[in-house]
């Protein structure tokens, strides 16, 4: 037969210590905070950093290319724009950001970060 409702609805069995759930939890959030931060959040503010420093350093007379693929001589730098020489006597003007990096010299391997 099957065992009554009453039955199954009796008191927890008795013996085991409960621990502290928030401690549980503590244990469970703090690795995955670390874990995030170790692989997601410190590479990209590296990354952010590194193109940061690298938009400082840009001067007149270098030659690059834009997240848009244009290729260019940067002519004169403002604040937050830059004017490219993309053709003779064709200039253009493009967001600083949007500097993605130095064109390779000739002869010279494009790296791949």
């Amino acid at each position: 037969m099957w065992p009554s409702v009453a039955y199954a609805a009796g008191q927890q069995p008795q013996g085991g210590t409960q621990g502290n759930p928030l401690l549980s939890t503590l244990f469970l959030i703090i690795p995955m905070i670390l874990i995030f931060y170790f692989l997601l959040i410190r590479p990209q503010t590296k990354q952010a950093k590194k193109q940061q420093e690298f938009l400082k350093s840009l001067k007149r007379g270098d030659d690059v290319i834009t997240v848009s693929g244009i290729y260019g001589k940067i002519v004169q730098i403002m604040d937050d724009v830059v004017i490219l020489e993309i053709a003779e006597k064709v200039r253009i003007k493009v967001a600083k950001s949007q500097v993605a990096g130095l064109q390779p010299k000739e002869g010279e391997k494009s790296s791949s970060d």
